[in-house]
C-alpha cells in the first residue's frame, strides 16, 4: 500500500501538469478562434455600412417614394451608363486580380494550395471591396455575399499564419473555409450560415473539428454585423399563421417556379459571364456603356424596383405591399406589373454581375424568389406574406443549390419559424428542379470559368 501512494504521489504532479497544459491550449485556442471571428467582423463592417447607404439611396426611387421620378432619381438610375465603363476598365487594367465575384476565387484557391496567398492578398481583398463599393453606391443590383466571404477568408488566413500554434488543429485550407464562411455570418448576421456555408459550398469536409470553431468564429463575427450592420431580422418580421397542409400545398408550385427560373438564372449568368469575358477583356468602354444601358433601361422602365441588392424592395413589400401608385387597372394590371418587376429583378443582376463585377447573387436571388412568391399567392388568392416567405427561400435555393443555406437565410431575415414546413419543402424542390435546370451550382461554374488554365 506504501508503494502505491507513492507512486500516486508520484503521478499526480504529471497529471496535473497534463491538464493544466490542455486547459491553456484550450484557452488560447478559443481566445484565437474568437479573435479571428471579432477581426472578420470588423473587416465586413465597412461593407455593410456601404449596403446601408445603398438601402438609403433606394429610398430616392418612385418605387418607394410613391411619385414620379425626381432629379435625384433620375441620375440614381443613369449612374450605371458611366460607372460601368469605369469598373470594367479598373477590371482590365490595374485592378484586374480583383474581378469577379470574390466566392470563386476563394473556391479555387482552396482547390489549388499554391493559389491561396496571392488569391487573399491584402491589396487583391481591397480591391474587390472598392470595386463592390462604387458598384453598390451606383444601385447595381448585386449583393454582397462575394467580397465578405473573400474578406473573410483573407482575414482568416492571416491570422492563422500569425498564430499557428495556438491553432494545431486546423490547416491553412480548413481556416480559410471557416473565415469565408465567418465572412457571410459577419455581412448577415447570421452565425449559423458560418458552418452550413462552409460545409454545403467551400468544403465537404464535416468533422467537428470545423464546426464548433465555425461556430464560435461565425458568432463573433456575427456580433459587429449585429451593431452596425444588418439588423436582426433584416427584412422585418412576416407573421403568417399558416396551417401545415396550406404551407406545403402552396410550398410546392413556388418551389417548382423558383427552381425553374433560379436554374435559367444559374445558366443565363454563366453563359453571360463566358460570352463577355473576351468583350470585356478587348472592348471594355463599348461593353461597359451597353451593360450601363442596358441596367438603366430597366431601372427607368421598372420604377427604380431594378436597381439595389433588393433588400430594400422586399421591405416595402413586407411593410406596405406592393406599391399601388405602379399601374391603374385593378388586379389583372397590378399582376402584370408584379410579373414585369419579378423579370427585371432576374435580368438585371445577370447584366450587372456578368463581366465580373464584383458583388453576389444571394440577395438578388431571394429577391425574385420573393416576387415570385408574393405574385403567385396574389393571383391564386393566397397570403401574399406566405409567398414572400416561402418564395425568398426557393428562389435563392433555386438559383445557388444550397437549400441548408437558403432555409436559414429566409429564416433570419424575416425571422417567422412558423413556416418551417413549407420553406423546407420549397427550398429542397426548387434546389432538385434547379440541379434539372443546370447541372453545376453557380459559384462552382463560374469557378471553372475563372481558372486560369480553362482555354
Amino acid at each position: 500500500m506504501s508503494f502505491d501512494l507513492r507512486r500516486l504521489e508520484q503521478l499526480i504532479p504529471g497529471v496535473i501538469g497534463r491538464k493544466q497544459s490542455e486547459i491553456i491550449q484550450l484557452f488560447q485556442h478559443l481566445l484565437c478562434l474568437l479573435i479571428i471571428g471579432l477581426l472578420i467582423g470588423l473587416a465586413c463592417l465597412p461593407l455593410n455600412l456601404i449596403d446601408g447607404i445603398q438601402k438609403s439611396l433606394f429610398q430616392q426611387l418612385p418605387a418607394t417614394t410613391g411619385s414620379a421620378w425626381r432629379p435625384i432619381g433620375l441620375i440614381l438610375a443613369l449612374l450605371p451608363i458611366g460607372v460601368m465603363p469605369i469598373l470594367l476598365l479598373l477590371q482590365r487594367g490595374p485592378w484586374r486580380d480583383a474581378a469577379g465575384s470574390g466566392i470563386p476565387q476563394t473556391m479555387n484557391a482552396l482547390e489549388d494550395h499554391s493559389q491561396l496567398a496571392p488569391a487573399l492578398a491584402a491589396p487583391r481583398t481591397i480591391q474587390r471591396g472598392l470595386l463592390w463599393t462604387i458598384a453598390t453606391v451606383a444601385l447595381f443590383p448585386l449583393g454582397r455575399e462575394g467580397p465578405v466571404v473573400h474578406v473573410g477568408a483573407a482575414v482568416a488566413r492571416a491570422i492563422h499564419k500569425r498564430f499557428k500554434r495556438w491553432l494545431p488543429s486546423l490547416n491553412e485550407r480548413q481556416i480559410v473555409a471557416i473565415g469565408g464562411g465567418a465572412g457571410l455570418a459577419g455581412g448577415f448576421n447570421t452565425p449559423l450560415l458560418a458552418p452550413i456555408f462552409m460545409i454545403e459550398e467551400l468544403t465537404t469536409e464535416y468533422s467537428l473539428t470545423l464546426i464548433w470553431p465555425a461556430l464560435v468564429i461565425g458568432i463573433s463575427a456575427a456580433w459587429f454585423s449585429s451593431v452596425g450592420g444588418e439588423p436582426i431580422f433584416g427584412l422585418g418580421m412576416i407573421n403568417v399563421m399558416a396551417p401545415e397542409s396550406e404551407q406545403l400545398l402552396i410550398a410546392i408550385p413556388i418551389g417548382i417556379l423558383a427552381g425553374l427560373v433560379g436554374g435559367f438564372f444559374n445558366r443565363g449568368l454563366v453563359w453571360c459571364s463566358s460570352f463577355l469575358e473576351p468583350w470585356v477583356r478587348q472592348r471594355p468602354i463599348r461593353t461597359g456603356l451597353l451593360l450601363g444601358i442596358c441596367l438603366s433601361a430597366l431601372a427607368l422602365s421598372s420604377w427604380g424596383t431594378s436597381t439595389g441588392d433588393g433588400e430594400g424592395l422586399l421591405q416595402l413589400l413586407i411593410q406596405e405591399g406592393m406599391p399601388n401608385h405602379f399601374p391603374d387597372g385593378g388586379s389583372i394590371s397590378q399582376g402584370i406589373t408584379s410579373i414585369w418587376i419579378t423579370l427585371v429583378r432576374v435580368l438585371a443582376p445577370m447584366i450587372a454581375l456578368s463581366p465580373g463585377v464584383p458583388g453576389g447573387l444571394i440577395d438578388p436571388s431571394l429577391a425574385f424568389g420573393g416576387l415570385l412568391g408574393y405574385t403567385f399567392c396574389g393571383l391564386v388568392g393566397s397570403s401574399t406574406h406566405l409567398g414572400l416567405a416561402l418564395g425568398m427561400a426557393a428562389g435563392l435555393a433555386g438559383a445557388t443549390q444550397l437549400p441548408l443555406v437558403s432555409i436559414v437565410f429566409a429564416w433570419r431575415l424575416v425571422g417567422d419559424q412558423q413556416l418551417v414546413a413549407g420553406v423546407v419543402l420549397c427550398s429542397v424542390l426548387a434546389a432538385y428542379i434547379g440541379r434539372l435546370v443546370a447541372r453545376k451550382p453557380v459559384y462552382h461554374a463560374l469557378a471553372e470559368l475563372q481558372r486560369p488554365n480553362r482555354f
